[in-house]
């Protein structure tokens, strides 16, 4: 009788950075039985495949000092550690994936009480504090970015890189776009990752007369988050909430203005799209600004202090780059260089070796 197929239980939940290097994982393990660990009222119940069943917990982080609403929040953790084991041994899962954020927290308690392997993926520059607690407790952490390992000395760390969306990988990245932009023309994306970004919206729609003066079309994904996102109307101008082929659209780009988020930088890199980077202020111990590092000391991408911004800077830095095209040449290249284009495939390839060892 063949050999059962393993089952494997990844937690990954929250924003398209936790979620879509995991979809990318999970296809690469087509002979695994998987199923997800996720939160009821998050991203997943959209992204999730529909191939993966879906099993949710409640679990949230601790914002704040701790008072009374900790108590609360580590009541939950507590149950969410028991019901993670229930779903293990209910289902005879053989190991867990995980991509970080909140849930991290209780699959890998519960994987590590039972006596399952874990795989942890850490997608940033400078690890979450959960990665940097709850590595020592993994079989593996894989990274994102090679100079992570610095910061997680007790951990047996591996360079895998990102993987991204299948779209990033096979044809559809030469794919026609959709959009009326004629042929030849330079083009800026502009981007805020899977949250939209309304500051760095503001700033742009307030630069882009001087670019749309210099033939320059823009497409602007604003996130569904903006209450001005319709105020801009210009014949070079295209305003879309989201985009799903998002991997034609930086194929075509001249310039993108961007977030520096974990999954944006990696989906710049393997299109070689020269970037503009301004790292959210807000993020956690401003690890967007570790990531942007990556790719600006590496010549890949310029970063800009979002609190230091005025439009007549990014007018002008966007101009001039534009008139460069042996600079964004350039920046095309080491972008390129940072790409691990088959990260999925050495994801999986470790989480087998963990996993079936």
């Amino acid at each position: 009788m063949a050999n059962a197929p393993i089952r494997l239980l990844i937690a990954a939940s929250g924003t398209g950075g936790h979620l879509f290097p995991a979809i990318a994982l999970a296809d690469k393990l087509p002979d695994y039985q998987i199923e997800w660990l996720g939160v009821s009222n998050r991203l997943e119940t959209q992204l999730v495949p529909k191939q993966y069943p879906l099993n949710t917990i409640a679990v949230e982080g601790f914002q704040q000092g701790f008072g009374l609403s900790s108590i609360r929040i580590l009541g939950k953790l507590a149950l969410s550690i028991l019901e993670v084991r229930r779903i293990l041994k209910q289902g005879n899962f053989q190991g867990v994936f995980t991509t970080g954020g909140y849930i991290a927290g209780p699959a890998v308690i519960a994987a590590r009480s039972l006596g399952l392997p874990v795989v942890f993926h850490e997608s940033n520059a400078l690890p979450g504090k959960v990665t940097r607690f709850f590595g020592p407790w993994c079989n593996a952490v894989a990274l994102g970015f090679e100079v992570a390992a610095k910061y997680l000395p007790r951990s047996k760390s591996v360079y895998v890189g990102t993987p991204v969306r299948a779209q990033f990988i096979d044809g559809a990245i030469n794919a026609p776009l959709d959009l009326a932009i004629p042929d030849g023309v330079p083009l800026i994306v502009v981007f805020g990752g899977s949250q939209g970004a309304v500051a760095i919206n503001k700033l742009v729609r307030e630069s882009a007369n001087a670019w749309f003066d210099a033939g320059v079309y823009v497409v602007h994904l604003t996130g569904d988050r903006d209450p001005e996102a319709d105020s801009l109307k210009h014949p070079y101008y295209i305003a879309l909430p989201f985009y799903n082929n998002m991997a034609a659209l930086l194929q075509r780009a001249t310039l993108a203005i961007s977030r520096s988020g974990a999954g944006s930088l990696t989906e710049l890199a393997v299109c070689g799209t020269p970037a503009i980077l301004i790292p959210y202020p807000f993020a956690a111990e401003d690890h967007q600004s570790y990531n942007a590092d990556v790719f600006t000391s590496s010549g890949a991408a310029l970063t800009l202090k979002q609190s230091e911004l005025t439009t007549q800077a990014l007018q002008s830095i966007v101009l001039n780059l534009l008139q460069s095209p042996p600079e964004l040449a350039k920046m095309a290249e080491k972008a390129h260089a940072i790409a691990v284009p088959d990260s999925a495939e050495k994801l999986a390839q470790l989480v087998r070796e963990v996993i079936e060892t």
